[in-house]
């Protein structure tokens, strides 16, 4: 069993295509064994800004001898049918056997030495690599079968064991050289198989396993943070996308000026980030520090004193630029911008962001009227009306990822309430906590979903363009945090009538009808319903129980209900109770609609228990779900279980008494709907 080395060596591999890189050579080079019949087995795959490096432990030296048998034409069949076989075959009909009147060919293919299988994947995989962008270049881009590549390709290194893989892609032959660190060792190094390959480029300052840079510039930053008295914001995609940047990687800390922390920290965090890759530091306090990390490509002589000053003096300018910005916009409030919203749509046919800040604002003053009269609806509509002011700012102009967060930082300079500087600050996370935030935040979703399924735009399949999922995950998740009794049912309908009250989106509604509306998104709310819970462990044919009820929008309420009725079904009570109601079920579908007069008393004693027992149980479970007592209702439920399993066992149901079966028929179809009161059990599965 021999090693197998392969490197693709080329100008700059961007940061953010590596991952994909590696996994598209394991797939590829997996394949190409594969259909030549070899076990790739163990494969250890690297990268670097400069390479892709495969290794493959232990493959056989040749591929296994195989034997092939190809069925063909019946030996009665024309003799064109033959000649087709042994042209297809390469066999002459001697070599060929009859079975029972049916030609068959046994084609025996010898082994083939595996550097000679290598020698043809190479090539193929080079050219059948997708990246999600590439490039030609040199004379031979001019056509258009040239060789694409994520950048120009410019050396191949595959060894077999100790020996070269012949082959050559679009030019290049591959070699035992390589070359090292683009500063520290630039020219050629030798190598001479797989076991040697990563310690060789070590020793020329390369680093070729990324996780093992990933941990240096992980613990490093760190170190070097603490050695000054600070701590690392860990930012573990900032680790990698360093990491896919360097080939020896070395944390250095820098400073910046202490005046630019007057800029609010996460305006400091993105432009160091996003246009420096840097990471940021807190001081003892847990505040923003004056001080960030950049991770260096080479080991300097000056022990990195010169790349740092060159980094301090381009982060300075990129913080200089957000000063700007944020002083520029506080010179106004956040109500100036509103008129700007006018200029941005929300989408065609639904209107300006200044009229979305309108609906967000009436609704959201709605729902706190509704559900939170304790709390002052001025300030719930005053927060919806500021919701989007800050995405006409200069900062959010130029840093959109910080839209919702500027929001905030202005309106409370601007003196606004903290409930709506609340608002302001939370309207983009997942769950919102605190009534003011909610209002705004579920008003902002309701209203986007009510404009959406009102033009009929939906996610279909994998596809939710509008991000309408979250908007509805969201929306249970600050539902269900904050224990609000939300009619959902209804606040679709105001959210609609809301909309239509807007002519410029009025005339593109194409769903007029609130009450539907509101029914195909509480179907909609369902479905997330069911996966935002999965990962809690509620079953989701419990959720579809007491969906199928209908009416039930509450979603606390709703939610409750289902944990009440999976903590009784995982008892031996609501296994059998199921088994009782789905037998009963199927007994009074066959039937149909029950005909006759019944019997005016209880035929038998099994009759009447269960008839007792329906007395009791059905007022209890119906008063105890009306008052949300929904574990009483389930052991009122319970106290079912025992006569309804007596009736089967001892009464026949369809009894030849006409008057009996209708009474018994009865009884039954007063057990369903006892059972129905609490929820639907025909859509539990057991």
């Amino acid at each position: 069993m021999t090693d197998f080395l392969l490197e693709l060596r080329s100008e700059e591999i961007p940061a953010r295509m590596q991952a994909g890189a590696r996994a598209e050579l394991e797939k590829l080079f997996r394949a190409q064994l594969s259909a030549a019949g070899l076990e790739a087995g163990e494969l250890t795959i690297w990268s670097t800004p400069r390479r892709l490096a495969l290794i493959a432990k232990g493959l056989p030296e040749a591929t296994a001898a195989v034997s092939e048998e190809l069925k063909g034409p019946r030996s009665s069949a024309p003799p064109q049918a033959l000649e087709g076989f042994l042209r297809k075959t390469g066999l002459t009909q001697e070599q060929i056997e009859d079975r029972d009147g049916v030609y068959f060919a046994v084609i025996d293919k010898p082994g083939r030495a595996t550097a000679e299988v290598l020698a043809e994947a190479i090539p193929a995989i080079v050219r059948a690599f997708a990246w999600p962008k590439s490039m030609r270049w040199g004379k031979e881009s001019a056509s258009s079968e040239s060789l694409r590549w994520v950048r120009p390709l410019s050396g191949i290194v595959a060894i077999f064991g100790e020996e070269l893989i012949q082959c050559e892609v679009s030019g290049i032959s591959a070699g035992f050289a390589t070359r090292g660190h683009r500063f520290h060792c630039p020219g050629e190094i030798t190598i001479g198989s797989a076991s040697d390959y990563a310690e060789k480029l070590r020793a020329c300052h390369v680093i070729v396993d990324h996780e093992e840079r990933q941990a240096i510039i992980r613990d490093g930053a760190a170190k070097v943070a603490a050695d000054a008295g600070l701590t690392l914001v860990e930012d573990e995609g900032l680790v990698i996308e360093n990491a896919g940047l360097t080939e020896w990687p070395v944390p250095l800390l820098g400073r910046f000026d202490e005046a630019f922390l007057e800029v609010p920290p996460e305006v400091i965090q993105l432009t160091a980030r996003v246009n420096q890759k840097y990471f940021v530091v807190q001081s003892s306090n847990g505040k923003l520090a004056n001080g960030f990390v950049c991770t260096a490509n080479i080991d300097a002589v000056d022990g990195g004193k010169e790349v740092v000053a060159g980094n301090q003096k381009v982060l300075a300018a990129r913080l200089s630029d957000a000063r700007f910005f944020w002083e520029q916009d506080l010179a106004h409030s956040l109500e100036s911008y509103l008129p700007k919203l006018e200029s941005m749509l929300l989408y065609e046919g639904m209107g300006s962001l200044r009229e979305k800040a309108e609906r967000i604002s009436t609704l959201a003053g709605w729902i706190a009227e509704q559900y939170f009269p304790e709390r002052d609806p001025d300030t719930a509509r005053r927060a919806g009306l500021l919701a989007k002011a800050d995405l006409a700012t200069g900062m959010v102009g130029e840093f959109p990822e910080l839209q919702g967060v500027m929001g905030g930082y202005y309106a409370e300079r601007g003196g606004e309430k903290p409930g709506t500087v609340s608002a302001l600050n939370q309207q983009y996370i997942a769950a919102v906590e605190g009534c003011i935030p909610a209002c705004v935040a579920l008003a902002d979703r309701i209203d986007t979903l009510t404009l959406f399924f009102a033009r009929n735009i939906k996610p279909t399949g994998s596809r939710d363009p509008f991000a309408l999922r979250r908007a509805a995950l969201q929306t249970i998740q600050t539902v269900l945090v904050n224990g609000t009794r939300l009619n959902l049912k209804r606040l679709v309908e105001k959210s609609h009538e809301i909309a239509k009250g807007n002519t410029s989106i009025a005339e593109h509604i194409e769903v007029s009808d609130g009450a539907a509306l509101s029914a195909d998104l509480l179907d909609f709310f369902a479905d997330r319903l069911k996966v935002q819970q999965r990962e809690a462990g509620v079953r989701h044919d419990l959720i579809d129980a007491v969906f199928a009820l209908g009416g039930e929008d509450d979603l606390v309420r709703l939610l409750a209900r289902v944990k009440a009725l999976q903590a009784f079904m995982a008892t031996e009570d609501g296994t059998n109770l199921l088994a009782g109601y789905k037998r009963a079920a199927n007994i009074l579908k066959q039937v149909g609609e029950v005909s006759g007069t019944a019997a005016t008393t209880p035929p038998t004693d099994a009759d009447a228990a269960l008839l007792a027992a329906l007395d009791t149980a059905e007022p209890a479970a119906s008063d105890a779900v009306s008052e949300e007592r929904f574990t009483d209702a389930m052991a009122a439920l319970a106290s079912l279980r025992a006569p309804i399993d007596a009736f089967f066992d001892g009464v026949m149901v369809n009894d030849p008494d006409e008057a009996v079966r209708a009474w018994r028929l009865g009884l039954l179809a007063r057990f369903t709907g006892a059972v129905h009161g609490v929820a639907d059990f025909s859509k539990i599965e057991g």
